[in-house]
């Protein structure tokens, strides 16, 4: 389902926290990656549950399990990897460019252009083209947790590396896109609908 209201026809777009305007290309880009990004979050819920079921077996039963401290990281590791992306869509990740509040909007959106396509993006390239192999290789030789009583399929989870490194990325080409909006007005910028803020995308 579409709303009209996603995409009003007015003269320029409303402002988001970031700074940098939206086009049609990175707002779907993002809802995906959004929409990922909150499903995964449920995951922590279920990392709180492992982990109280761990501490009452081991303290209050007396009886440690190590499939249930192996799950808990595991739900911890997939969670993080998967709302990885989210937190670039936010803008709330780390920056360590403490020269960049001071700069103008356009100069920020150039270094900030540069950094992904000369840095970010092929680093992260070279990460999923290691990882694929990495998680495909668990699935081949069936790998499992060496300890006698740990989970087995460690694929399920290897998998998830190259999946939130592939998040991100889409993160990161949709931001660029951005950049390239604000200083070439290309892709051409669109209207977001009021009290939009930068990675709260209405539900579809």
């Amino acid at each position: 389902m579409t709303y009209e209201h996603e995409f009003p026809k007015v003269p320029a777009p409303a402002q988001n926290d970031s700074g940098l305007p939206y086009n049609r290309v990175s707002w779907w880009l993002d809802r995906f990656v959004v929409g990922v990004g909150k499903f995964s979050s449920w995951l922590w819920i279920a990392v709180l549950f492992v982990v109280l079921a761990n501490v009452f077996s081991r303290f209050v039963l007396n009886a440690g399990s190590i499939w249930l401290e192996e799950l808990s990281w595991h739900f911890f590791g997939t969670a993080m990897m998967l709302t990885l992306g989210f937190a670039v869509v936010k803008d709330d990740h780390v920056r360590v460019d403490v020269l960049r509040e001071k700069f103008s909007a356009q100069w920020q959106a150039r270094i900030e252009l540069a950094a992904i396509l000369l840095l970010a993006l092929p680093i992260i390239y070279l990460m999923i083209d290691r990882l694929i192999p990495y998680a495909y290789s668990a699935y081949v030789y069936n790998e499992r947790s060496q300890a006698p009583s740990g989970l087995p399929y460690r694929f399920i989870f290897k998998s998830v590396l190259p999946i939130g490194m592939t998040l991100v990325a889409i993160a990161l080409a949709s931001r660029a896109l951005r950049c390239c909006t604000l200083l070439f007005r290309f892709p051409r910028e669109i209207a977001t609908p009021d009290g939009y803020g930068n990675g709260e995308h209405p539900h579809p």
